[in-house]
């Protein structure tokens, strides 16, 4: 795999970018941290489109992803309470919204939103004439318990009756790669799909035009991935698209960053090579790419002082030629707003933006912060801990410089302060990492094959270790006592 990959001198000539200097629009993005500034409509007919060479679907660039959509009473509500509703008069505006600028693809999955979203998908666009939209579903056929055929066929028919439709545009295997309880990837994805008939069976379902774009969203092990592409050289299944995450920093760190996970540059190449579209997920990171260090923010502003941080991101994700759309999970209309607006229309990333950003990847990857993208796949913890929240404000205290174990440096104890009291406020103490038991319910679920036990046993004795207050304190006599600003 290695061999294969490619260089980022020839990134610009893989995907057939020009090198003039380019500019675009500014974007708030996925941006964490609400803006004031005046409101810029889109245009509302600039859109980019790509084709897809096996139907000839004239697809936006943008694709809305409908896994983080708006709650009643605000996302902060969700996360206490995950059984929150859904706001489905504002989602129903967004979509509006989204079809009237151009936007055509909707990407959902049974597994979104506590299961949720295909629901509010389909009233939302139900609204709209069949022909105006694409709609993505998946078969997340992920618990044991659904891989028996009779089970995932019931899940796809579930999925048609929820979008409210007669067929599906592009129907995906989800998270092909993943592994399963003691199985591991190429083991699971037999379980899920092969053994059951249940691949076979989608087949048949598109040849009845029930489906009329056969995929798969790859997550984990490559060997699935490798597989599966030598299927489709070998004429045994016909792949019309594949979802792969792909972003700047996953570009080539994705198998540093886990080494459960493959690097962007080898699996588009790989999909590149077959003229298999590719379509694009956390183009952000679940935001960690809008929400970056004061000091990257300072490099991405003084090149750019107009562009947003998610800007670079966006740009990066939808510069290959290869890639149908790029996917963004939008919970607010800002986000779709300004997303539509730097697609409308793309301004390709030109090499030495490239190269820039190959740049602020490095200073990313040396944070050494933790994976997660927030996809809350993982929740709900049977023991109430608050896993994406807890990892969210560890990887923001890195970028911030609040993670600091080095007890004789001048900052030690602003550092000390600013953790422990912003992690009370953020995480409430029941559902923090110290109450983890380790029990691994967690471990199956995540796409990041994030360790997670072992992922919060360092953080609580992290905490723990700044509560005791610092070594040179307790050599001096204090007793392990915690200083006074604490």
């Amino acid at each position: 795999m290695k061999q294969n990959k490619i260089s980022r001198r020839n990134f610009l000539k893989l995907f057939g970018v020009g090198t003039a200097a380019a500019t675009t629009s500014a974007i708030t993005g996925c941006d964490n941290k609400r803006t004031t500034k005046a409101i810029i409509e889109p245009p509302a007919d600039k859109m980019t489109y790509r084709t897809n060479p096996s139907t000839g679907d004239r697809i936006s660039l943008l694709g809305y992803g409908m896994m983080r959509l708006p709650i009643t009473g605000g996302q902060g509500a969700a996360r206490e309470n995950p059984d929150a509703d859904l706001d489905q008069d504002l989602i129903n505006q967004q979509v509006d919204y989204a079809l009237a600028h151009g936007v055509n693809y909707f990407d959902t999955s049974p597994a979104y939103c506590q299961g949720r979203s295909e629901h509010a998908t389909g009233i939302a666009l139900s609204r709209h004439p069949r022909n105006q939209y694409y709609i993505a579903t998946k078969l997340s056929n992920f618990a044991p318990e659904s891989w028996p055929k009779k089970e995932s066929q019931a899940m796809f028919e579930n999925s048609l009756k929820e979008l409210q439709v007669d067929y599906v545009d592009y129907l995906l295997m989800h998270g092909c790669g993943m592994s399963s309880q003691d199985l591991d990837g190429i083991e699971t994805f037999n379980a899920r799909y092969i053994e059951n008939g249940i691949l076979d069976w989608l087949v048949e379902q598109k040849e009845k035009n029930r489906i009329r774009n056969l995929g798969f969203s790859y997550h984990g092990d490559v060997e699935v991935f490798d597989m599966l592409m030598q299927w489709h050289d070998e004429g045994r299944y016909h792949w019309d698209f594949c979802q792969i995450e792909l972003n700047y920093l996953d570009w080539e760190y994705a198998d540093e960053i886990n080494s459960r996970n493959t690097d962007a540059v080898y699996l588009y190449g790989e999909l590149s090579k077959r003229n298999i579209p590719a379509v694009i997920m956390e183009p952000l990171l679940g935001g960690r790419l809008a929400n970056v260090p004061t000091m990257i923010v300072n490099k991405m502003k003084q090149r750019k002082p107009e562009d947003s941080i998610a800007t670079w991101a966006f740009r990066f994700a939808g510069t290959p030629e290869g890639v149908l759309t790029v996917l963004s999970g939008m919970t607010y209309m800002e986000h779709l707003r300004e997303n539509i607006r730097t697609y409308s229309p793309l301004v390709p990333i030109t090499e030495e933006e490239n190269t820039f950003l190959m740049q602020i990847a490095d200073d990313i990857y040396n944070l050494n912060t933790i994976p997660c993208n927030e996809c809350n796949y993982c929740m709900p913890c049977p023991y109430g801990i608050d896993i994406p929240g807890i990892f969210s404000f560890y990887n923001r205290c890195i970028k911030e410089g609040y993670v600091n174990e080095n007890h004789l440096s001048e900052d030690y104890k602003k550092a000390r302060r600013a953790f422990l009291i912003g992690y009370d406020r953020n995480v409430p103490r029941l559902r923090q990492a110290d109450h983890c038991i380790g029990c691994g319910h967690c471990l199956p679920e995540c796409p990041q094959r994030i360790l997670i036990p072992s992922e919060m046993q360092k953080i609580s004795k992290y905490v723990e270790t700044l509560k005791r207050g610092p070594a040179s304190e307790m050599q001096a006599g204090t007793d392990g006592k915690e200083d006074e600003e604490q």
